[in-house]
């Protein structure tokens, strides 16, 4: 059964950076190619920067990070390309850019409902996680290594797409939070890409940021927090989501305008 078109592809070179748009790509048991190959270290704690913790890393929405012959290119708010040092200077703390994610590596996630009370600035409760349950090992994927959202869901906030980082932008008919009915169920996309719908996204305080031109925006969190809370995960409290999370049944090429069918 056809349920939508995917409208946009976007892959983010480096966790909790700014990414790039894309036409086409390969997609493997690893997710979109070149998508989160790299992540930044807190050199004093050890733990995989994000901005899940905004106090900290908020700034990190800052940059930009792309793909092109030579690996990674990131650059600063100004478009001036940065290294590793320039990085630390610049977010204030001392970070190791990596190719691979440590066993075990943990990442920091502020409260999001105190974040809304009490904004990015002030001292919140904080969780911790080990981070890619359900990707491949040595990976910098929060959890799982694809991610899809739909227009009706974007519509239904309302929000930009670029707040939530999804992989996939599917177009789709209908009101409201569709994907929800996805989760446990097989897509295809294309010819030859199968997806495994795995839970519904939790979002973090991450959609409230400003990520570079567009400005900071609560309503991106507290409509969810209103309209779509749901248990991703059998133990985990109901949570403000937007959107599935993927594991990859059959690798294949994705492209913008491919059909997207329920299995």
């Amino acid at each position: 059964m056809r349920i939508g078109t995917v409208e946009r592809l976007r892959r983010y070179p480096v966790k909790s950076m700014l990414g790039e748009e894309l036409g086409e790509a390969a997609v493997t048991e690893r997710g979109l190619d070149g998508d989160r190959v790299m992540g930044l270290l807190d050199a004093g704690s050890g733990r995989v920067a994000s901005a899940k913790n905004p106090r900290l890393w908020a700034g990190m929405l800052g940059f930009t990070a792309v793909l092109d012959s030579g690996g990674v290119v990131i650059t600063g708010p100004d478009g001036r390309e940065v290294d590793e040092s320039a990085l630390s200077e610049l977010l204030g703390r001392k970070v190791r850019l990596v190719g691979e994610r440590p066993p075990g590596a943990i990442v920091e996630r502020a409260v999001p409902d105190e974040v809304l009370v009490h904004g990015i600035e002030e001292e919140v409760a904080i969780t911790e996680s080990e981070i890619g349950r359900a990707a491949p090992a040595g990976t910098f994927f929060d959890f799982a290594p694809l991610h899809l959202v739909t227009t009706s869901t974007l519509d239904a906030v309302p929000a930009e797409a670029e707040r939530y980082r999804p992989n996939l932008v599917v177009r789709t008919e209908g009101d409201g939070y569709v994907e929800n009915a996805w989760v446990g169920r097989e897509v295809r996309i294309g010819p030859d890409l199968r997806l495994r719908i795995l839970v519904p996204t939790p979002r973090c305080a991450v959609p409230t940021l400003a990520h570079g031109e567009l400005p900071r925006s609560t309503a991106a969190l507290k409509v969810l927090a209103v309209q779509n809370r749901l248990v991703p995960v059998e133990g985990m409290a109901a949570l403000p989501c937007a959107g599935v999370y993927a594991q990859v049944v059959e690798p294949g090429a994705v492209r913008v305008g491919d059909a997207v069918e329920l299995c």
